[in-house]
């Protein structure tokens, strides 16, 4: 079980990140002169639910990853500070400033304001997600799937 939701949500990563990139660059690119419509929901909605189940299969590993080990020393070894802290506190900082800027665009009375709640919150919580991914060549133990 756990290999399959290790691999789980080392494959979702990829659908997230393009969902967010699709997002971003929708918001950036219609918010001077763009109208706010359905597909412009839907593009970020997805987005951001798509964060949020990348966000519980995250937790389900968390409680249930070897990698993560709160033993003596955890904070001298990187690659177990980095799961057990550095990487769930960046991705939960990051999901939570998507879910604000989603909200904010709910509640913006221009489009132009919910475009620019939508590509700002999102292209930061991308950063913060993009730093936090342990990517191969940080030497984490994790692949590119």
């Amino acid at each position: 079980m756990y290999n399959g939701l290790l691999h789980a949500h080392s494959g979702l990563r990829w659908i997230v990140l393009i969902l967010l990139l699709a997002a971003i660059f929708n918001a950036f690119s219609k918010k001077k002169s763009g109208v706010w419509s359905v597909k412009d929901k839907k593009i970020s909605l997805f987005a951001m639910s798509f964060v949020h189940i990348q966000l519980i299969l995250g937790f389900v590993l968390y409680f249930k990853s070897p990698k993560v080990s709160f033993a003596e020393g955890f904070m001298k070894d990187d690659v177990l500070r980095f799961f057990a802290v550095e990487h769930v506190l960046l991705m939960v900082v990051a999901i939570i400033l998507i879910t604000i800027g989603y909200s904010k665009s709910k509640k913006a009375a221009t489009n132009a304001k919910k475009f620019g709640a939508i590509g700002t919150y999102y292209l930061i919580g991308l950063i913060l997600i993009l730093a936090s991914i342990p990517w191969p060549f940080r030497n984490l133990g994790a692949g590119w799937f």
